[in-house]
């Protein structure tokens, strides 16, 4: 079934210790769509400027992602530059323009207004709330949001966790938004503002699921290559969402195969510049590398409830 997705569309010139690429694609709905549409249909709302390369999404409009929410306006479209350090868990922002992205106001067009499935990207939370105000009573609302929204619009993001069901943030943003630094602790806040899980993004480090009374924990795929970091954590969303709305069900047994699947799609994406790795994904890839991650951290004890451990 359809994921409605809000969010930037963008475009991005990263250097890391091992190349560089200039002006391609980025922003958090593209990373999104980019992984959860090899698993689920997207329908995509953002703004671009008139020089965006709206043919390079192609690719996603092959899949049955639907783009006709993106909306083009006169002058440049959002624009971040970053370059990494050597161990890709910092990075340096050389420049941010946002240009048409500055005075994005989502419109949500009528025919993804009944999407069971919303993903709000990381936009300042009144547009969010505006999105959750222009559709019809989404079965499930995951949202991303960042440090930036969390010090500059505390009060909307408070009234936005009351209406979202799970809050996907990493182990900085959680922890400042709930003056916590213990990371079960500041989940457990959270989820007593509103939402029912929050899934806590740990970069290399895998991500940790917090549900109602039981917790689940995914490490990230070992890789022998990591060429480019950006946009690992909405190609992680991108799973996670993307494989809920094709289970159709939010049952835990679906919630750790989502965590997995969030876990594999970000394992891909960081192997190439850019989206190019989710480009020509097979599914079988995907679902190959689902088999190896389920090899790797499967186990059986021999301990009988009647022994020590």
């Amino acid at each position: 079934m359809p994921i409605l997705c809000v969010g930037s569309v963008a475009l991005d010139s990263v250097e890391t210790p091992f190349g560089s690429a200039e002006r391609v694609l980025g922003g958090s709905a593209v990373f999104f769509t980019a992984a959860a549409s090899l698993l689920s249909p997207v329908q995509v709302v953002g703004v671009v400027g008139d020089d965006y390369p709206l043919h390079e999404l192609g690719f996603l409009a092959a899949r049955g992602a639907d783009l006709s929410g993106i909306e083009t306006r006169k002058g440049e479209s959002f624009f971040w530059a970053g370059r990494y350090h050597f161990d890709l868990n910092t990075r340096d922002t050389l420049e941010t323009r946002l240009g048409v992205f500055a005075h994005f106001q989502p419109k949500i067009p009528e025919s993804f207004r009944d999407a069971r499935f919303v993903f709000l990207g990381n936009i300042d939370p009144v547009l969010q709330l505006d999105v959750l105000d222009q559709v019809d009573a989404p079965e499930v609302v995951a949202c991303d949001t960042m440090n930036y929204w969390i010090s500059g619009s505390r009060d909307a993001l408070l009234e936005l966790l009351g209406r979202v069901h799970i809050l996907m943030v990493n182990e900085e943003e959680v922890r400042q938004l709930a003056g916590e630094p213990n990371l079960l602790k500041a989940a457990r806040w959270v989820q007593e503002r509103g939402p029912d899980m929050v899934v806590v993004k740990k970069g290399e480090h895998g991500a940790i699921l917090f549900a109602d009374d039981w917790l689940f924990f995914v490490p990230g795929f070992p890789l022998e290559e990591v060429f480019d970091p950006t946009g690992a954590g909405d190609a992680f969303a991108g799973g996670f969402v993307g494989y809920l709305a094709r289970a159709g069900a939010l049952a835990p047994q679906d919630l750790r195969r989502a965590m997995v699947y969030g876990s594999v799609l970000g394992s891909y994406v960081v192997e190439e510049f850019s989206v190019n790795r989710l480009v020509d994904l097979p599914l079988a890839d995907i679902e190959r590398r689902v088999v190896e991650f389920r090899e790797i951290t499967a186990f059986e004890t021999h301990v009988s409830a009647a022994e020590p451990v």
